[in-house]
């Protein structure tokens, strides 16, 4: 888990770039504090951090290798970790290569002289890398198939640069005369849907190699991205008297996963909140490390708290167990450098409290387990219930459609009734894009007059449910489908990355797991969403695992009281202000803003998600384009309990 930059020139002169890359390392130190370095040719420049998770001693990078005719042809860069290495290093060895290092990362390079680009389809773990091959003269980056490690490149005359952030490639703009303009539509789908999506940034000149693709590129040339992950969630029907086989089946493929995930030469602790995911990691966890330690983070409001069900769970398991308890005052301090360590703005507002208990884990340890995934692959979010709850629509005829949804235009908002007309007389392609669902037109255009009807959801959605109607997916799928390649690599995946990252903790997530995934995408939907409840498979695999209060308890997740800070003292004098000083006049309407913040206040609408997206994207803009705040991040230090 490290920071990586590359750069390949198109003249042939990295060497004149190196203090350069050099100044620009600091500004991700909080991904590799451990160590730093740089090597460069005449063509290719590398520098990387290094968080030392495996091989401690040894596995500095940027890694050199290479067979024995050409011992230094191959230089490497790689931000991850590859749970599957201790086996990909015995068959290669097999295949007659050897290696110099015991940790995983040369694997990669190896694995690359051996399958070439197909090195992707062997490796087990969230990876993200950067392969300069100076016999052939190609640069070959990857990513993992969910987009769990970052990439970011831009490409000006002077070459392309890949970056684990978005900053790094900030700080090198000048050097290789990169334009720092703000791209319109992409901030528009970040206000339409609370995040970036891929590969989009902020910047138009900066771009993100999307989850589970590679990409090729030659000195002057263009990058070249293949995908390679193509999920196609093939139900397999599962014959009466036969599904306990599936559960046992998951039980037993998770706990492998678990026991891969926790390798590591140093200690592994584990996220727990008050929900079956990551309480069923943590009891996986406890059975390969007798001491584990578990962590989870909470407020004092009644109902926005999972600290005591947590405790439960921790006791139940025998794990010792660390609280980390959020103020106000904490939660508005943090937000700028939150959102300076973003590199662009993700408005969940969980991202607050998941950086405090990260801060609190990395006081004890250096790697955490952690429950994300597991409703994209298993079906667990309520809203997978829509299909069923709406399929009488589906025999409705059109004219009787068309009527329904003028009623429910007519409809005020809030009534009984008029929810289920306005999505029930509507296709799911354009009904659903995700649980970050702010903002219908008319909102939108309220608070960014310049917003154009082309550039909404529909325009990052279409070509995913293209896919996924092509592939004959049933409705359940579909939407899994879409989450996969928006709100989890867009939203869950950017703050697990992003914000443990920023603690220099790496987090892993053993429900996206190649194995894993490839027996949950065959569950039907009948047992996903069955018995009243969601991930029914899941849970059933999980009985003899977790402790029954959580077996069938609502997920909460890492809860926020959003809408009752905006509304009271806690945030509303800080969100009035930060609107009235935001010098982002020529992208929101600010009175509208306002506006909608005194609505909130005086209980005429809850517009708290609305306002929490575009106030993140005010301080990051003051941050990063008006340069007006300061986030006061600091050089730190951390203690590691081996």
């Amino acid at each position: 888990m490290c920071g990586l930059l590359a750069m390949l020139t198109t003249t042939g002169n990295a060497a004149a770039y190196v203090d350069a890359v050099e100044a620009a390392l600091p500004c991700m130190r909080h991904r590799g504090p451990d160590a730093a370095g740089t090597w460069h040719d005449n063509k290719a420049l590398f520098g990387f951090n290094r968080l030392a998770i495996i091989d401690l001693e040894h596995s500095h990078q940027p890694l050199r290798w290479g067979p024995a005719e050409s011992p230094d042809r191959y230089a490497m860069t790689f931000n991850g970790e590859i749970y599957n290495y201790v086996e990909l290093r015995e068959e290669l060895q097999a295949a007659g290569y050897t290696f110099n290092t015991s940790g995983d990362s040369e694997t990669i390079v190896v694995g690359y002289h051996h399958w070439g680009a197909d090195v992707v389809e062997h490796l087990r773990g969230m990876f993200a890398f950067v392969i300069w091959d100076t016999d052939a003269d190609v640069m070959f980056a990857a990513r993992d198939q969910f987009g769990i490690k970052p990439l970011f490149y831009a490409t000006t005359d002077a070459g392309t640069v890949f970056a684990s952030e978005k900053k790094s490639i900030l700080e090198l703009a000048d050097a290789i005369g990169l334009p720092l303009d703000l791209d319109r539509r992409a901030i528009e789908h970040y206000v339409d849907l609370q995040y970036t999506p891929e590969p989009e940034t902020l910047h138009a000149g900066i771009r993100r190699v999307e989850s589970g693709c590679t990409v090729t590129l030659s000195p002057g040339g263009v990058v070249e991205s293949r995908r390679y992950f193509k999920p196609s969630f093939a139900v397999k029907p599962v014959a009466t008297g036969e599904e306990q086989k599936l559960f046992d089946r998951i039980a037993e493929v998770l706990e492998d996963s678990v026991a891969k995930h926790m390798r590591a030469d140093v200690t592994v602790g584990s996220f727990l909140s008050g929900g079956i995911d990551s309480t069923a990691i943590a009891a996986l966890a406890k059975r390969h490390n007798p001491d584990l330690l578990t962590f989870t983070t909470g407020f004092e409001r009644e109902g926005y708290s999972e600290i005591d069900v947590a405790a439960e769970s921790a006791a139940a398991i025998g794990a010792e167990h660390i609280v980390k308890v959020v103020s106000p005052e904490e939660y508005a301090d943090a937000i700028p450098k939150i959102m300076w360590y973003l590199d662009d703005p993700v408005a969940d507002p969980s991202l607050v409290p998941l950086y405090f208990v990260a801060e609190t884990a990395r006081k004890h340890v250096k790697v955490v387990l952690s429950g994300e995934g597991a409703d994209e692959l298993f079906g667990g979010y309520t809203i997978y219930k829509e299909p069923l709850s709406l399929a009488p629509f589906e025999k409705f005829p059109q004219p009787l459609l068309k009527g329904l949804r003028h009623l429910g235009t007519m409809l005020p908002d809030g009534m009984k009734g008029k929810s289920l007309l306005d999505r029930g007389t509507v296709p799911m392609e354009t009904r659903y894009y995700g649980n970050a669902r702010n903002f219908n037109f008319d909102q939108l255009s309220r608070v960014l007059p310049w917003a154009q009807r082309d550039w909404d959801h529909r325009e990052v959605t279409a070509p995913i449910y293209e896919v996924s109607r092509d592939l004959g997916m049933d409705p359940v799928a579909r939407m899994q489908h879409l989450d996969l390649f928006t709100w989890m690599r867009g939203d869950i995946l950017v703050k697990a990355d992003k914000i443990n990252m920023a603690n220099s903790l790496e987090l892993r997530v053993p429900f996206l797991d190649k194995e894993v995934f490839e027996l949950a995408q065959t569950i039907p939907h009948d047992l996903k969403i069955s018995h009243g409840t969601t991930k029914y498979a899941l849970r059933k695999a999980l009985e003899q695992i977790v402790p029954p209060h959580v077996l069938h308890r609502r997920k909460l997740g890492f809860p926020v009281p959003m809408r009752h800070w905006l509304a009271g003292d806690e945030l509303f004098g800080w969100a009035q202000d930060t609107i009235t000083q935001s010098q982002t006049e020529d992208i929101f309407d600010k009175k509208a803003v306002l506006e909608m913040l005194k609505e909130h206040r005086d209980g005429i609408s809850d517009h708290s998600r609305r306002l929490w997206t575009v106030l993140c994207f005010m301080v990051w803009h003051g941050i990063f384009v008006e340069k007006r705040i300061d986030p006061q991040i600091e050089q730190r230090d951390y203690p590691v309990r081996l």
